[in-house]
């Protein structure tokens, strides 16, 4: 069974003693391919030495993490224009707001949104984005910010059936990984109103782990569980979801 990680930070020092093993799990397990999304200057030579070493497999994206938004955002979002420049990239990611941790940093985070989606548009590119505690504000952030050049996907979706309509009618994907198997996730209560032509799978490794490895570190080849997890929430074969959001994958990423 083919099936594609549309998001994972397999760059993350989490991986340091098996990287290699634990991608090559992954190809055998039948993941075709692993988009990585950047998180900010620090992490572009892991995940780009990645994409050379298993060039068509793992996928490297551009962009500036929300939680690396800071006074000096505009200096990380030049190094992230720069690159696009220079290179192709899959993406433009992982951006977003995330109103967690921390909202000293909020008007900043909502700029570089801005100047991120300006530079997706620019460069035909989606974008992938991350929006913790702050589905709400990024659905109205996109909805001014569309036309027809801005696509992309809410990664780590875990919003309500209303919000799950209000993206999907933007024409943008939805980001399923290991929440959908968590007992209280709630996904199994939004998922069934939402069409499979706008789901993607993602593992977010090291973060998330689907059960049964809740809690311990997340990695590309535990995505069957998640599209397992999503079939039968679907009411689909396991086969048939994998190669629907493996479609869909390449089509989020203009493939």
């Amino acid at each position: 069974m083919k099936i594609i990680d549309t998001h994972a930070h397999i760059y993350n020092d989490q991986f340091d003693g098996d990287r290699h093993d634990m991608i090559m799990r992954a190809f055998e397990g039948g993941v075709e391919k692993i988009f990585m999304p950047n998180v900010d200057h620090a992490s572009i030579d892991g995940m780009l030495e990645l994409e050379e070493k298993y060039p068509g497999k793992c996928i490297a994206m551009m962009g500036l993490h929300p939680c690396d938004v800071k006074k000096d955002f505009e200096k990380e979002l030049y190094l992230v224009e720069d690159w696009l420049k220079k290179r192709k990239f899959s993406a433009v990611g992982e951006m977003g707001i995330d109103l967690y941790w921390d909202l000293t940093f909020k008007e900043q985070q909502v700029e570089a949104f801005k100047i991120q989606a300006e530079l997706a548009k620019k460069y035909r590119l989606p974008i992938v984005i991350h929006s913790r505690n702050a589905t709400r504000e990024t659905i109205d952030l996109v909805r001014k910010l569309k036309d027809e050049n801005l696509t992309g996907v809410f990664h780590c979706f875990s919003g309500t059936p209303e919000e799950a309509k209000e993206i999907t009618e933007l024409g943008f994907f939805l980001g399923i990984g290991g929440v959908v198997t968590f007992k209280n996730g709630g996904l199994d209560k939004v998922l069934p109103e939402v069409d499979i032509d706008y789901l993607v799978l993602e593992t977010d490794s090291p973060y998330l782990a689907p059960v049964p490895y809740r809690g311990k570190r997340n990695e590309p080849g535990h995505l069957d569980l998640i599209a397992a997890k999503l079939a039968e929430i679907k009411q689909m074969d396991r086969e048939e979801v994998a190669v629907k959001t493996s479609t869909n994958a390449l089509k989020l990423f203009k493939m």
